[in-house]
């Protein structure tokens, strides 16, 4: 759980200096990213999303993505989200092992703020679109994303539900096929 995350926070091809379950967190982060950045439907969803979220569009759609998959989870995991979230906030992890300060103020401030556990509410949408603009280092306006996502409602959950329905079997697959 922690090494996909962590994935946002690495550079470069070469992880050799990282242990094989954080190699693979990393590794099936960026599968999931490039899966999303170059799917036809989401692709579509980011372009008509684009005049109201210039620059930012692709952003909000992983946020709406994430709040979608909370509201739906139990379609998609046969964990309750609450386990879930608390096999994550219990995980004994050696922060020795991830030498990232970056990383580990995020995570801090995720335990903190209990975002796992708003995801799937309108608050938890506002704060990480609000939090996640401020880390962009160019001025942009995601912190209006939840406004663009009660006018575009519709149109966004028929997209994450489409997604699905081809994700969830690829990585799957994916993921099996890592772990044997």
């Amino acid at each position: 759980m922690y090494a996909n995350i962590f994935g946002d926070f690495v550079k470069g091809k070469d992880l050799s200096h990282y242990s094989q379950p954080i190699q693979n967190g990393i590794i099936l982060h960026r599968k999931i990213d490039d899966y999303i950045d170059h799917h036809p439907i989401v692709r579509e969803l980011i372009h008509k999303l684009y005049k109201p979220l210039p620059k930012v569009a692709g952003i909000a759609v992983d946020l709406y993505f994430d709040h979608l998959l909370a509201n739906n989870w139990e379609k998609y995991c046969n964990i309750e989200l609450n386990d879930f979230i608390l096999q994550f906030e219990n995980a004994q992890i050696d922060r020795a092992e991830i030498k990232n300060e970056e990383f580990w103020s995020v995570i801090d401030r995720m335990k903190k703020g209990e975002w796992l556990q708003h995801s799937a509410s309108e608050y938890g949408l506002r704060k990480s679109s609000e939090g996640v603009s401020r880390m962009i280092s160019f001025p942009n306006v995601l912190n209006e994303a939840p406004i663009v996502y009660k006018n575009n409602q519709q149109i966004i959950e028929n997209t994450f539900h489409r997604f699905m329905e081809e994700a969830v079997p690829f990585f799957k697959d994916y993921y099996t096929t890592i772990l044997s």
